[in-house]
């Protein structure tokens, strides 16, 4: 009977294929590497793209979604504040019911918090920072 097996080489062809499969990993990571470095690089006017949004955002009565960005003292809530608030600022904001942040507070809420204020807000306050 004859051996019918396949001789495998253990030399050249092994170290190839490893060699394959690292260039390939590096490129892979050198792609990956780049467009990163592209996402988060400057536009070409030499500002950064505004993928982050604004600072503060709410959905108000008018179904609309209304941010501010950078906000300080009192601020009226266009559109009537209702429904889900994002505090990314770096203060508290103390809501109201009532125009020119009057009355008693109706919610208060921490920087990076995200919540529902009910039933409604017309104001908030924001923390005078320097």
């Amino acid at each position: 009977m004859r051996d019918t097996r396949i001789p495998l080489r253990t030399g050249a062809a092994p170290a190839l294929l490893l060699a394959a499969a690292a260039v390939a990993a590096a490129t892979a990571t050198a792609t990956a590497t780049a467009t990163a470095a592209a996402t988060a690089a400057p536009a070409a006017g030499g500002t950064a793209p505004a993928a982050a949004g604004p600072d503060f955002q709410y959905v108000g009565q008018d179904d609309r979604v209304h941010g501010l960005t950078a906000p300080k003292g009192c601020v009226a809530a266009e559109g009537g504040g209702s429904r889900a608030v994002t505090n990314h600022t770096r203060g508290t904001a103390t809501f109201y019911r009532e125009p020119g942040c009057a009355g008693a507070p109706v919610e208060r809420l921490g920087p990076g918090t995200v919540t529902q204020v009910r039933p409604y807000f017309a104001s908030v306050r924001f923390p005078v920072t320097g």
